[in-house]
């Protein structure tokens, strides 16, 4: 195999992932080029108008060159319908070409975040932030995403923004309504959120979605919280595993009674006390309306864990090495399009050097070696000089 390039990185999205309709329109390269920019870490529209104006453009698959100005008013225009489609088409056609087969349990997972902070009110989605006397000190964006989790293959597709008035909760609802159903309830084996997410509205919104939940437990359903202190704080575990170098008991029980507003039979509720090696201990519970036959007590325990991939494998590496918390153009929708493209780019990259380049014998490279790969292809070699 010859080494990775933009340009097979291109070819790999359109032809196996199903993005050629969604790199013709429009036809002048602005996806492309803003997707491979946000794999080669430039997250400015700067640097993207220097790229495409540079002999890398012929490796970024780009028609013609075009200014920052220009992405400023195409992601302005561009309905993030669009984008959203093209990452759903993303993950049904690597399901389809096998790329969770040795996934147990695929699952998906809801979380919030912040990004983008400015000194100024710039756009509607704009929300103060407040030091520790109220006072306002400045202006960020707050967003949910869900994320393809489980199985070491982390793919965030979707973001729903919130501005003020509204909340993280009614984001990750309606967030829910629009991204699971798109995806189809028989995607994913579950849906895995903390504990702000888990109230009756909610968990009843993702049974009629067709998914079962793990939601961590925590003081707001005291009656519950304190039911379970009761029962496992006096009895040994049900079991001990190893995970890794750690050791790990498990208390489990399917029988407890469903909260008022509620409609469940029972609830089932897993706390898992993790012992690691240097004497540091981690517990947790968790609530869910998954079956004992269905998932046993240390699929739920993974399952549990997936949350935290959305935090390391989405949020973090968005931010740190994708430029999520860069505002290129302060508008509500092009701030939007940017967060959709950027996920875009991160689910490209990684079906890519983890499903793709890894195949047979190879080695799999990181998102770093690639990223440097990558650069390294786009400059074309000099002619000798003869003269």
């Amino acid at each position: 195999m010859k080494a990775p390039t933009p340009r097979t990185l291109l070819r790999y999205a359109g032809k196996c992932l199903g993005l050629e309709e969604y790199f013709r329109d429009p036809g002048d390269g602005r996806p492309q080029a803003m997707l491979i920019s946000r794999v080669l870490r430039e997250i400015s529209f700067h640097a993207v108008e220097k790229l495409v104006q540079s002999s890398a453009c012929r490796a970024m698959c780009v028609a013609q060159t075009f200014g920052d100005d220009a992405l400023g008013y195409f992601t302005e225009r561009l309905d993030p319908a669009v984008t959203r489609a093209a990452l759903i088409d993303a993950l049904h056609r690597a399901k389809r070409n096998k790329a969770f087969q040795e996934v147990r349990f695929v699952g998906l997972a809801i979380d919030g975040t912040t990004a983008g902070r400015s000194s100024n009110q710039g756009c509607p989605l704009c929300r103060p932030r407040r030091d520790a006397h109220k006072e306002v000190i400045g202006y960020h964006h707050d967003l949910a995403t869900i994320s393809v989790v489980g199985g070491g293959l982390t793919l965030p597709f979707d973001a729903e923004p919130y501005g003020p008035g509204d909340s993280e909760y009614a984001a990750g609802q309606r967030l829910l309504a629009r991204a699971v159903p798109d995806l189809g309830a028989r995607f994913a084996d579950y849906l895995v959120v903390d504990g702000g997410y888990a109230t009756a509205p909610f968990l009843h919104a993702a049974g009629k979605a067709g998914l079962p939940v793990v939601a961590r437990l925590k003081s707001n359903l005291p009656e519950l919280s304190q039911a379970v202190e009761k029962r496992f704080g006096s009895c040994p575990p049900t079991h001990v595993y190893r995970d890794g170098k750690d050791r790990v008991e498990i208390w489990d029980a399917d029988d407890f009674d469903p909260w008022e507003t509620l409609r469940w039979t029972t609830v089932r509720v897993v706390r898992y006390r993790q012992h690691k090696p240097d004497g540091s201990t981690i517990q947790a519970d968790w609530l869910t309306d998954l079956s004992k036959r269905r998932a046993g007590s240390l699929s739920v325990y993974h399952m549990a864990k997936s949350r935290w991939e959305i935090e390391n494998q989405g949020f973090n590496d968005a931010k740190n090495r994708y430029g999520f918390e860069h505002t290129c153009h302060h508008h509500a929708n092009s701030i939007l399009i940017v967060w959709l493209i950027t996920l875009l780019a991160i689910v490209m990259e990684r079906l890519y050097r983890i499903r793709f380049l890894h195949r047979g014998t190879h080695v799999a490279c990181s998102a770093d070696q690639l990223c440097l790969v990558f650069r390294l292809s786009l400059s074309r070699p000099r002619s000798p000089n003869t003269g």
